[in-house]
């Protein structure tokens, strides 16, 4: 078994290598935010093709034939598993409470709720967590490196690839406690119930966006930066950023702290200048005015 969990771990990796080194060749001058991208494109629309064919009719088959409160109760207990990677994930985060939070909504779950197939524990304000060994490297300063989109798996960093790796040989028990093949199967049935889920929302994208592998990469690397940050990602400048140079406005004779003040427009330099600007703009006498009254 945890022979099967290796060969996994690194055919993970070896992906994710291989395509990076074979991507460096590509010509012309690569996006910054996407230097791999004609390959992306090209396992984009290898992905869209095998989803076209296979998990999309597989997902509208699984839509068709499960009721609701079925398809709820998988979803719920992939999600309750999921948790148990959120939870080693925020101890190597150093998130304690959060932790221990994510273990009492286990728990309850997983008692309560019937192996996780309902979810009591967020009608108990314990809400569900995301957070992955990818995760994990960002907080520990690990850079993201390139943005790639891997077959089957779709967008991914070299971090995330990792990442992903780490997770399922370790904490994931879908992979670590089962054979290869057990896990492909559940892999299976976890990507089909949370494909049957995108279905509607990847209809929309296929009518409304006239791009759709940028849209999906654009979101995703979004996404990423909101998880990683738990919501509250950086701002790409603050105001003392915007106004650190104090000569930025030397010419004018303003501070920064005229800049910033409330009452602007009340400053004796600003009203000097508007009274001047009235002056020069004030339209002449009219030289026979007098003389005509």
């Amino acid at each position: 078994m945890k022979h099967n969990n290796k060969i996994l771990r690194n055919c993970i990796l070896f992906i994710s290598i291989i395509f990076s080194s074979g991507c460096a060749t590509i010509e012309g001058p690569p996006n910054p935010d996407d230097p791999f991208e004609s390959f992306n494109r090209s396992m984009h629309a290898f992905n869209e093709n095998v989803d076209k064919y296979a998990f999309k009719p597989v997902a509208k088959g699984y839509n068709f034939v499960m009721p609701n409160f079925a398809s709820k109760g998988v979803s719920n207990f992939f999600s309750n598993i999921d948790d148990i990677v959120v939870f080693f994930n925020q101890l190597l985060q150093f998130k304690f409470s959060a932790a221990a939070a994510t273990s009492a909504r286990f728990v309850f779950n997983t008692t309560f709720g019937l192996l996780g197939l309902i979810d009591v524990a967020t009608d108990m304000d314990l809400k569900k967590n995301n957070e992955d060994f990818g995760q994990t490297l960002a907080v520990w300063g690990l850079p993201s490196g390139p943005y790639m989109v891997l077959p089957f798996l779709g967008p991914l960093t070299v971090r995330d690839t990792a990442g992903l790796a780490m997770d399922w040989t370790y904490f994931d028990p879908i992979f670590s406690r089962q054979t290869l093949n057990q896990s492909l199967v559940t892999l299976s049935i976890k990507y089909i119930d949370l494909r049957a889920g995108l279905i509607k929302a990847s209809n929309i994208l296929d009518e409304t966006v006239p791009d759709k592998y940028a849209f999906i990469r654009d979101a995703w690397m979004l996404r990423r930066e909101f998880l990683i940050y738990d919501g509250n990602p950086p701002e790409e400048f603050s105001e003392d950023e915007l106004f650190e140079d104090d000569d930025l406005f030397k010419d004018d004779g303003l501070s920064k702290e005229d800049m910033l003040g409330e009452d602007l427009l009340h400053k004796e330099k600003m009203k000097s200048k508007i009274e001047l600007m009235h002056i020069e703009t004030k339209p002449a006498a009219d030289p026979t005015s007098d003389k005509k009254q």
